[in-house]
């Protein structure tokens, strides 16, 4: 009882605060992301330092390396945080920006004002970075944000947000803004996720398991993904030295992120050619090949594919491999076991580009492109606080507008309705 009383206490700071800073003016929202910029720069060893103890008790528990990855604050990362969070700066800010703005028959001028959505309380495993970015994007659109990560990165977390809160300070805003709850406590999950009168909206940021434990559990609106089975299409008109290039990087660049590649569809008139081209590549990077019967023909050493295989997310160095017969086997394929998250094809052929544009159905579809750019700050948003495969109210990666409503305003002169 006492913890979902402090819970409660602490979303009601939240929504207490979402008022003020919905009026904050772009330039000390622009000076506070600055701030806290210099301030992870400033403060990089205390940070690392709390990381490394993060570190120290994963190992203990055995995380895949591929997690493990995901945890560690490396100076890589920390410099990754300082120019997203400068990158924002630059963005224009949605709030306040009347859109559609029409005069109507009666006079009255009709528009539409793009207003926070209040208070959003963010769900997340590992990924410590998660708590600058969500932070940032949530101030820059007037949001604040309650933040729930894993337990795994808890001291990680308590140190960013301690910046982030120094920098608020600093500017004479809120520490309430943005909120860490401090205990890894996993009943508190539920306790947030009935507070339907001081949360707005919910985003969980994980494995499967957590987001459709979230879904399920949740009486606040859920904006979620439940897991990144992304394909690449190596279609019969591509080039298969770029398409060697774009398969290696789509799988190995990060394979425990939800963008990764999980599947890689060929078509049968090329298959023989590419994937002896491929096989040496992902010898050298430490991929599993799991192979369909005509795959494995080509490469006799790779792994039979089980049923299960298809359609799963390894966040792994594990690759399924399907020869495919056409266009539409491969985009049957992707209906069948895809997830609505990043689909790609390799082609020079313009008028296949387009169809597979037009009718495969995923938050991001690409062409000639690594399923690694399904990313905000690849994408042009600065940073993202989720990649979003339901449709409603956002569709991909979710950068400053998707956190962000519109009311309706209205300018009249006296009008009555008759």
């Amino acid at each position: 009882m006492a913890i979902k009383q402090e819970i409660l206490k602490l979303a009601r700071k939240s929504k207490s605060a979402s008022a003020s800073l919905a009026v904050l003016s772009t330039e000390i929202k622009n000076r506070v992301l600055l701030s806290v910029a210099d301030l992870l720069l400033e403060e990089k060893s205390y940070i690392q330092t709390e990381n490394k103890k993060d570190i120290a008790a994963a190992q203990l528990k055995g995380i895949s390396p591929a997690m493990l990855d995901r945890l560690t604050i490396s100076e890589k990362v920390i410099d990754s945080m300082v120019t997203s969070l400068r990158e924002l700066c630059s963005l224009v800010d949605p709030i306040g920006g009347i859109e559609n703005l029409v005069k109507r028959p009666n006079g009255l001028l009709v528009g539409r004002m793009r207003v926070p959505l209040g208070v959003i309380a963010m769900i997340y495993e590992s990924r410590p970075n998660v708590t600058i970015d969500a932070a940032a994007l949530c101030l820059k659109t007037g949001n604040c944000i309650i933040l729930r990560g894993g337990s795994e990165a808890i001291l990680s977390n308590i140190a960013l947000a301690a910046i982030f809160k120094k920098a608020l300070v600093a500017q004479q805003i809120s520490e309430d803004a943005i909120q860490v709850i401090p205990t890894i406590d996993r009943a508190v999950i539920t306790d947030l996720l009935s507070l339907e009168e001081e949360i707005d909206l919910v985003i969980p940021r994980g494995g499967e398991g957590l987001i459709r434990f979230v879904t399920e559990n949740s009486r606040i609106p859920v904006l979620k993904h439940y897991k990144g089975v992304c394909h690449l299409f190596i279609d019969k008109d591509a080039d298969l030295e770029k398409a060697v290039r774009l398969t290696v990087n789509s799988k190995t660049h990060r394979p425990g992120v939800c963008n990764a590649l999980e599947g890689l569809l060929v078509h049968e008139t090329v298959a023989e050619t590419f994937l002896k081209d491929l096989t040496g590549s992902m010898l050298e990077q430490g991929v599993e090949l799991r192979g369909c019967e005509r795959s494995r023909a080509i490469l006799p050493h790779i792994v039979a594919a089980e049923k299960s295989d298809w359609g799963t997310e390894f966040l792994d160095l594990i690759l399924c491999v399907k020869i495919v017969t056409s266009f539409d086997d491969a985009k049957a394929y992707i209906q069948q076991y895809g997830s609505r998250h990043t689909e790609s094809i390799v082609t020079e052929n313009y008028s296949t580009a387009q169809r597979f544009i037009a009718e495969v159905d995923a938050s991001a579809v690409m062409v000639n492109a690594s399923t690694r750019f399904n990313d905000g700050g690849e994408l042009g948003l600065g940073a993202e606080i989720g990649i979003s495969t339901t449709k409603l109210h956002a569709y991909g990666p979710m950068g400053l507008e998707e956190l962000t409503t519109r009311k309706f305003v209205v300018y009249g002169q006296g009008q009555v309705r008759v």
